[in-house]
């Protein structure tokens, strides 16, 4: 969530960063919205001085011998309407809270200018496409041949978008997650976490899922007589952990010595993938049902940048362990996610797609989740103030499956084990049909 004081002091400015993001913002509203807030705290406070003065006529009167009844009338009028402007100015502070939640972070000076993902500016590239001698599948033919990639089944059980994997796949599977997670907490400091699959509303307010992007997530209730008043109560399944490892630092005030914080946690993901209809249909890359390795970090504001390129690498680390050719891309304005002020996005080689998709997004969000959250830490005055949070893949299970079956793939349609990968499949060189 933006600062309203940023609003405040600079409508015309936060208007303007908020236009390179092709975001339009409702000057008016805001200005109406904060001319009844003033209005009403104006009037509150001449009641209130009001109501100081005739306590003291009351006093007087007392004094005096005179009967107060008739000011402590007007004493007690007052406190009435006290309580309406009171109900008045929650009301508008409601309306100002709902005006800055379906608002997008303002993003760094650093991002690239640009309207849509064609405009996004590529970093680096690393490692180079393999060069097949022979006619190249994708995973979805592969995993298919090979008896073990099963979209019948899934379709049968739970309907499109979802998979089914068996045998091999499914041991490789589980071997990335493996990797991925002794890899961030052995090499780069983050300590693993498990976390709920399902949350309350306030925990996705905290991470901007909500209210803004509710169309996304998936929806359950509790039900049946034995929740009593709670089962109407409607919860969320996860879309990312990073739901559940960025609110663990909700509503505290850490000590300065307690950052950075790094967690890190392998769970499943759930995703409608609202307006994505047509997109990605074949095989396994976009799927309402994933495994993913997420990286958190909190950090303190003058170190998030520092941790941003730190955490990017980390991501960057699983791909070289496993030898696939990838680049790095700085998202422009126009197609950057609502809570980053900055993000880099990896991007894996696919032969079977001849193109690079993305396997992992590292994302700088500055103070907007933690101003959500109240997630402080005690500076260095021993003041409370705003953490930084940022969140990055490390990366797609599913998709990093993928990666590896079209990049290693065989002319006889096995697949070849990376050797990275090795020591987690008891030795296993080779995924061939049995």
């Amino acid at each position: 969530m933006l600062d309203i004081n940023q609003l405040r002091n600079d409508l015309a400015g936060v208007a303007a960063a908020l236009a390179r993001r092709g975001v339009a913002l409702d000057t008016a509203r805001f200005e109406s919205l904060e001319a009844e807030r003033k209005s009403i705290q104006t009037r509150t406070q001449d009641l209130q001085s009001k109501r100081n003065a005739l306590s003291k006529q009351v006093g007087g009167a007392k004094g005096s011998g005179q009967d107060p009844a008739p000011v402590l009338a007007e004493v007690a009028g007052l406190g009435d309407a006290l309580k309406q402007l009171e109900r008045e100015l929650d009301s508008v502070q409601a309306k100002l809270r709902d005006f800055l939640l379906e608002l997008p972070n303002v993003t760094h000076a650093s991002t690239p200018a640009g309207r849509s993902a064609d405009e996004n500016v590529e970093v680096r590239r690393v490692g180079t496409p393999r060069a097949f001698d022979f006619a190249v599948r994708d995973h979805t033919d592969l995993g298919e041949a090979l008896g073990m990639l099963d979209f019948e089944t899934a379709a049968k059980l739970s309907g499109a978008r979802f998979t089914f994997l068996r045998g091999d796949l499914a041991r490789m599977h589980r071997a990335l997650a493996q990797l991925m997670l002794d890899t961030h907490t052995r090499e780069h400091g983050y300590t693993e976490c498990y976390t709920p699959y399902i949350v309350n509303a306030q925990t996705l307010v905290g991470t901007t899922q909500l209210p803004k992007f509710e169309a996304d997530m998936f929806a359950v209730r509790k039900g049946g007589a034995a929740h009593g008043d709670d089962a109407d109560e409607k919860l969320y399944l996860i879309s990312t952990s990073e739901i559940t490892l960025t609110n663990s630092v909700r509503d505290r005030i850490l000590p300065a010595e307690a950052l950075p914080v790094r967690l890190t946690a392998h769970t499943p993901c759930f995703r409608s993938e609202a307006g994505s209809y047509g997109k990605d249909t074949r095989g396994m890359i976009r799927q309402h049902q994933f495994d993913k390795v997420e990286m958190v970090q909190v950090v303190r504001p003058e170190d998030s940048y520092v941790a941003l390129e730190a955490m990017t690498g980390h991501a960057e680390a699983i791909l070289k362990k496993l030898e696939l050719p990838y680049r790095v891309v700085a998202l422009c304005t126009g197609d950057i996610g609502f809570a980053a002020a900055k993000t880099y996005d990896l991007e894996v080689w696919l032969p079977g797609q001849q193109a690079y998709r993305e396997i992992s997004s590292c994302s700088n969000c500055e103070a907007f989740q933690a101003r959500r959250m109240q997630a402080r830490y005690r500076n260095s005055q021993g003041k409370p103030e705003l953490v930084h949070t940022l969140n990055g893949s490390g990366l797609a299970v599913g998709r990093t499956l993928v990666a590896v079956m079209e990049n290693y793939q065989r002319a006889d349609g096995s697949i070849e084990v990376p050797a990275a990968l090795r020591p987690y499949m008891g030795g296993q060189e080779i995924v061939a049909r049995r």
